[in-house]
């Protein structure tokens, strides 16, 4: 398995990393990005990259009990930090996954992947993309988000492989439907 995503993060990094998204879902939270997705009750959603798992929260209340949230992320601490926010707040449909690419997810079992702030870290993003290809259904969607990047590049970067098709763009984020 090749490296992906980059070195981790030290974990000074990665926890000043972790603060300043709190500070962030404060003035933006989870659920007003979420909403620009049509997220619906009993879905499997991928958050790759999850980080501190800003995220799985809003998500397991959007896919309810019938859904399934996977949260993936190389570093350990993002992967304690996801599972101590799934288990203080007994979210019992997320299952938090370490890994620097491979979901280990079956094929074609993904309704919609996020790839929120983690574009620009990514090594090989074809890696990544393939990977998120792979585990999404037919018509799954990935949404993209990534501030360190400007639109050219990120839809330069989803697109190029052609595995993904450029949908609409929301205020925060860029939606791909799956090709082929």
């Amino acid at each position: 398995m090749g490296n992906s995503v980059g070195a981790p993060k030290s974990n000074l990094d990665f926890r000043l990393m972790a603060f300043t998204y709190r500070l962030r879902d404060l003035l933006s939270p989870p659920m007003n990005v979420l909403k620009e997705l049509d997220i619906r009750q009993g879905f499997w959603v991928l958050d790759y990259g999850c980080g501190p798992g800003s995220y799985i929260v809003p998500l397991a209340s959007l896919v309810g009990g019938s859904g399934r949230v996977y949260a993936v992320d190389v570093h350990p601490i993002a992967i304690r930090m996801a599972q101590a926010t799934a288990s203080k707040r007994l979210l019992t449909n997320v299952k938090i996954i370490q890994s620097n690419r491979d979901t280990r997810l079956p094929d074609s079992s993904i309704d919609v992947a996020l790839l929120y702030d983690i574009l620009h870290e990514l090594d090989k993003p074809d890696d990544v993309l393939g990977e998120l290809h792979r585990v999404l259904k037919p018509g799954g969607i990935l949404s993209v988000s990534d501030h360190h990047m400007n639109e050219a590049d990120i839809l330069l970067n989803v697109t190029s492989g052609g595995l993904l098709r450029f949908s609409t763009r929301d205020r925060k984020t860029y939606t791909f439907e799956k090709q082929g």
